[in-house]
């Protein structure tokens, strides 16, 4: 399925192709803070309606996962990296995605504050 997705102010818009059955909450520092549930898909699953230069990067601990979020607005809609296998891959923050029940998709729990 095909899902559309942005940040508050829409400066930041994508698109992303895949079956979102579930999601991750993550307990690190960051992901704690903003609240976000993540759905990784490849990277090549993911599109963006806006030029990339709309969204800043933050880089933090090990500098493996690049943050992308709204300069405007400050939302973080999605995060790039890569995943063990070496294949680049995409974190999509969930609560940015249109039109879906968030209520209605399983998140389990990921400790990444002791990673």
């Amino acid at each position: 399925m095909k899902y559309q997705g942005s940040c508050h102010c829409g400066q930041v818009r994508f698109e992303v192709e895949g079956e979102l059955s579930s999601a991750m909450a993550c307990n690190c520092s960051i992901c704690q803070r903003r609240g976000s549930l993540l759905w990784f898909v490849p990277h090549s699953a993911l599109r963006l309606l806006t030029p990339d230069d709309n969204a800043r990067t933050y880089l933090f601990n090990k500098h493996l996962i690049r943050h992308r979020f709204c300069p405007t607005c400050g939302i973080h809609p999605y995060g790039e990296g890569t995943a063990p296998t070496g294949e680049a891959m995409a974190a999509i923050n969930i609560r940015c995605i249109e039109g879906i029940d968030l209520q209605a998709i399983p998140v389990s729990q990921h400790d990444g504050r002791s990673m």
